[in-house]
């Protein structure tokens, strides 16, 4: 794995445009239109209540993480993604990893997210990670495709 440095990003970030909009790509071509944030990223970015993790590689943008709170109590990882030539190289794993720590250091007991239950990988990944599944949510996503609901609760963390 070649190595990544993942970080925080900050609107006063000398590369946030770039990062914005490599990001915004990504989304592009990751995502169905409808559940892309590409057009809306720097007004998510913008709240008081949200954070960015990016994975940099050489230079590029290689993956990241969304992540946002609701309360003192709870937040969502509202989106983790990384480039088809980056995954299965624990990219992924050390930006969720990263985001669920942002949230514990907010004092967070409850982290929520939700996931396609065809898509294994990341079920598996969140599984490791400690996340259980709260409940199917039916055409969470669209009329044909559902999500699960998952959870972390801090005193099972699996770090």
């Amino acid at each position: 794995m070649a190595e990544a440095v993942i970080s925080e990003l900050q609107r006063t970030s000398a590369n946030y445009g770039e990062v914005v909009d490599e990001i915004a790509r990504m989304e592009r071509r990751i995502f169905p239109k409808h559940e892309s944030l590409s057009r809306t990223f720097d007004q998510e970015l913008a709240k008081n209540n949200s954070g960015l993790l990016f994975a940099l590689i050489n230079g590029e943008v290689a993956g990241y993480a969304m992540y946002s709170w609701h309360s003192s109590l709870s937040a969502s990882i509202t989106k983790l993604a990384v480039k088809e030539k980056y995954r299965r190289r624990g990219y992924g794993e050390a930006l969720l990893r990263a985001a669920i720590e942002k949230c514990r250091i907010r004092n967070i007991h409850r982290i929520s997210l939700h996931v396609d239950p065809t898509r294994n990988p990341a079920l598996d990944l969140y599984k490791k990670l400690g996340f259980r599944i709260d409940n199917l949510i039916e055409q969470y996503y669209s009329p044909d495709r559902d999500a699960y609901r998952m959870y972390l609760e801090f005193d099972q963390i699996n770090f």
